[in-house]
């Protein structure tokens, strides 16, 4: 079969693919940020405020994992793309009709079950239209669209909850779930070799193999993988509640209006994270891994220290560039890793899906230990708290650094995984 017939489709895709990652940006985080100055609006509680975040966490965290295992076990990836745009139209018209706490907590569960698989699907269908050895390089212009998509969902959002009332914001975020679905629909479907997608190589003996293995099996055999994901997971429980709760602290010190100062807290960050992950696709060629994630675990306890001493307007300019760097980071560096360890295991959606759900079990927890804190013990104190997580994934990345280098360092095509495909012998 001639090569550019094969390569028709897949090249036909990638506008689509960026377009989804440009879209779902908003679809996935612009409701956040804006759903805390929004209940605060209607009567909540910092607390009460940070829990449903978390129960919303807490039950996508869960299913993240299984999710990482039907995406590698399925050939239609896109509806793992489509249901997450249905529920996000859902959600927010159910937050507009009512502030009831189960009925905004339930919202958030449906949203965050089915954009579970949001991250695990996006991986796979790229890796599955661009293959190992040019994922680092998609990836890396996909969350350039991502976080662009959310820069210019954040800045409308801004304008509009500035403009017309919050209530305008749920509804950019439904046009733009529903922009996302069609996004996916473009991508041809004969694009995506979901050998590839889910890192199998074409013709491999570990074929008879498929759909066996679970997400925590690879997570628990693979050392640098449950060293990342440990990591990770410290760097979120710090770093999850601090963009919100900055929102609550301006709002609450009546230091700009909530809409606006919370469209610029995104914008400034996501501005940064566009560059940022341009440049991480390139140090992470030239250098590894592992030096593009100790610098995005450095950038948490700074980021800390200047919240709790500057909550004005002009403070939110390095607090959220600091967010920038690492966000923007590790938005290319972990799915990237996660994709070469685990490369020829045909595991690599299940191993996003466990890493996911252990980073997710920190940034569920967040929202709740740092809208406590903050009613407990003041704004300040909180973030220069949340801000020392990250000391522990430094000590974890510092110390760890000989198991870790090495698989931060393969190169897409060199035959490891670090993670032996189930049922090979050790």
């Amino acid at each position: 079969m001639p090569t550019s017939a094969a390569a028709s489709p897949r090249q036909s895709g990638l506008w689509p693919l960026q377009s989804l990652n440009f879209f779902m940006a908003d679809m996935q985080a612009g409701i956040g940020p804006f759903l805390g100055v929004f209940l605060l609006a209607h009567g909540w509680q910092s607390g009460l405020i940070g829990s449903v975040m978390t129960i919303g966490g807490v039950a996508g965290m869960i299913m993240t994992a299984p999710a990482g295992a039907l995406v590698d076990s399925t050939s239609h990836k896109r509806l793992y793309v489509i249901v997450p745009g249905i529920c996000t139209v859902l959600a927010s018209t159910i937050i507009l009709l009512s502030q009831s706490f189960w009925l905004v907590a339930a919202s958030q569960v449906a949203t965050a079950i089915a954009g579970a698989a949001i991250g695990p699907a996006v991986t796979g269908i790229t890796l599955g239209m661009v293959r190992q050895a040019g994922f680092n390089g998609q990836n890396g212009r996909n969350q350039a669209f991502n976080h662009a998509g959310n820069m210019v969902g954040a800045g409308l959002s801004g304008y509009l909850g500035w403009k017309f009332g919050f209530a305008a914001v749920f509804w950019l975020a439904a046009l733009f779930g529903a922009i996302s679905i069609v996004s996916v629909l473009l991508i041809p479907a004969d694009s995506i070799d979901n050998d590839e997608a889910r890192g199998l190589k074409r013709g491999s003996t570990d074929d008879a193999d498929k759909g066996q293995a679970s997400g925590f099996r690879v997570l628990l055999e693979c050392k640098p993988l449950l060293i990342l994901a440990g990591a990770l997971a410290c760097f979120h429980l710090g770093n999850g509640a601090m963009l919100p709760l900055y929102g609550l602290a301006a709002a609450a010190s009546k230091q700009a209006n909530p809409a606006s100062f919370v469209a610029i807290t995104i914008v400034i960050a996501q501005a940064t994270m566009v560059v940022v992950s341009l440049l991480a696709m390139r140090m992470a060629e030239k250098e590894g891994y592992w030096l593009v994630l100790l610098i995005s675990f450095l950038a948490l306890p700074l980021r800390g220290l200047i919240a709790a001493h500057m909550d004005s307007h002009w403070g939110v300019y390095p607090v959220q560039m600091l967010d920038g760097i690492g966000a923007g980071l590790q938005s290319v560096a972990v799915p990237g890793l996660v994709a070469r360890i685990l490369n020829g295991t045909g595991r690599v959606n299940v191993g996003q899906g466990a890493v996911m759900t252990v980073q997710g079990l920190g940034a569920s927890l967040s929202p709740a230990i740092g809208g406590w804190m903050a009613q407990e013990i003041g704004y300040g104190p909180m973030f220069t708290i949340l801000g020392s997580f990250a000391l522990v994934s430094i000590a974890l990345w510092v110390g760890f650094a000989s198991t870790l280098k090495p698989a931060c360092a393969g190169t897409p095509d060199d035959g490891m995984p670090t993670a032996a495909p189930a049922g090979a012998s050790a």
